[in-house]
């Protein structure tokens, strides 16, 4: 088996996350996100037999070539920037994670009329405003919400986030319940917008206590990246 400590390390990284449940208090279902980036097709086929359904890739290219050597039904999600001429590509996956801004918006809603089937996605939201982090802010929603809203093309499932990178507790919680907010105006405004994807393997328990329904772990269950 290419990941020995699979099955023991997803059994404690599940019992971290019921506790942080609990601690947040919000009493959520939490997905996990297997991300395989970088990894070839045993990651998730392993992921799959360790009882993980879905499985995350950061470049279009990749996960396209990979999809055909994987012999298992996992979900794909495409968790990375996506550019807008890559759009017509992502018919594959189950979600689209990182919707950044109005124009890929567009593109998405697009896409999605002319496929006769809306994009599932969730709004990428820059709440702290680092310059490095893509996504809209909090003061355009007010503006995007309506938009999105008329948008038949799309599924706005909820909204995604970075943290900032190594920050200090204050920081991430703010990152995180900003997106939670972020989440809610979404939903207040008409939308779907049920899901809130945030946390990574350095701080996905922080994340679960400010409410996040989908977490993105990748080192924590498969080691250091082979890229």
């Amino acid at each position: 088996m290419p990941f020995p400590t699979l099955l023991a390390t997803l059994a404690e990284v599940r019992r971290r996350i019921a506790a942080a449940v609990v601690r947040g208090g919000h009493d959520q279902a939490v997905t996990i996100i297997a991300v395989t980036k970088t990894f070839g097709p045993e990651a998730p086929m392993a992921a799959f037999a360790a009882g993980l359904v879905d499985v995350g890739e950061n470049k279009v290219q990749e996960a396209l070539d990979k999809m055909p050597h994987v012999s298992v039904p996992v979900h794909w999600h495409l968790i990375g920037h996506l550019q807008r001429n890559k759009v017509k590509f992502v018919d594959p996956f189950v979600l689209v994670h990182g919707m950044d801004s109005p124009r890929l918006a567009d593109a998405l809603h697009a896409h999605g009329v002319s496929r006769g089937r809306p994009v599932p996605v969730l709004l990428q939201v820059n709440v702290t405003g680092e310059a490095s982090k893509g996504g809209v802010t909090a003061a355009d929603l007010s503006t995007l919400a309506p938009t999105l809203r008329s948008r038949d093309g799309l599924e706005v499932r909820g909204v995604m986030t970075m943290a900032p990178f190594d920050a200090p507790e204050a920081a991430l919680r703010e990152a995180f319940g900003g997106a939670r907010a972020c989440r809610d105006r979404l939903r207040d405004a008409g939308l779907l917008a049920t899901e809130l994807s945030m946390g990574m393997s350095a701080d996905f328990e922080m994340a679960v206590e400010e409410g996040a329904t989908m977490v993105r772990l990748g080192s924590i269950l498969f080691g250091a990246r082979t890229q």
